[in-house]
């Protein structure tokens, strides 16, 4: 078997959210809450929420993809936002909560503007899809309280979920809770 790994960074809105649908697959190595595409180094979460920095909030995922290909990745990532949303992720608004697919490769950006295209013709959103696909930038690691949330703290992640219309939205429009 092929153990080569490769990385994949999405933004789909607050990465407490974004961490677990990745998290629990064979062939996934690590899913890292973060920072990228601002114009500062090493921001803190506080400059980004605030928008300061320019930054998404995004996971990036460490995974073997003779395991778990990129394709598969794409698709969890799909199903996890509204990607007809231009002002963030349902109770989070701003910038820094907008989705993104930032690609690390030629082969990624190919797999991922398909895969944004057949979304598009798919017919399950009645409004354009306006997910960006970015070159990879820099990646700043969230601080420790921020890693893993969904694991360290239930209560809150459950709590925040719900509040968010998350779930719903994602029952809507993919016929299955995550």
């Amino acid at each position: 078997m092929d153990n080569q790994l490769d990385i994949a960074t999405f933004a789909g809105g607050c990465f407490w959210c974004m961490v677990k649908p990745f998290d629990q697959w064979d062939g996934i190595h690590k899913v890292v809450s973060g920072y990228t595409g601002g114009h500062i180094d090493n921001p803190t979460y506080e400059e980004v929420k605030a928008g300061n920095s320019g930054h998404f909030e995004v996971v990036q995922i460490t995974y073997n993809p003779s395991v778990f290909p990129y394709e598969k990745l794409l698709e969890i990532y799909w199903q996890q936002i509204d990607p007809t949303d231009a002002g963030g992720q349902f109770h989070d608004r701003g910038d820094s909560y907008r989705t993104v697919i930032f690609y690390h490769s030629d082969e990624q950006k190919q797999l991922a503007e398909r895969s944004k295209q057949q979304l598009g013709e798919s017919g399950k959103f009645k409004k354009p899809i306006v997910t960006q696909i970015l070159p990879a930038a820099p990646f700043y690691p969230a601080e420790e309280y921020h890693q893993n949330y969904y694991k360290k703290n239930k209560d809150d992640y459950m709590e925040d979920r719900k509040k968010s219309g998350r779930d719903e939205f994602i029952l809507e429009h993919w016929n299955e809770k995550k």
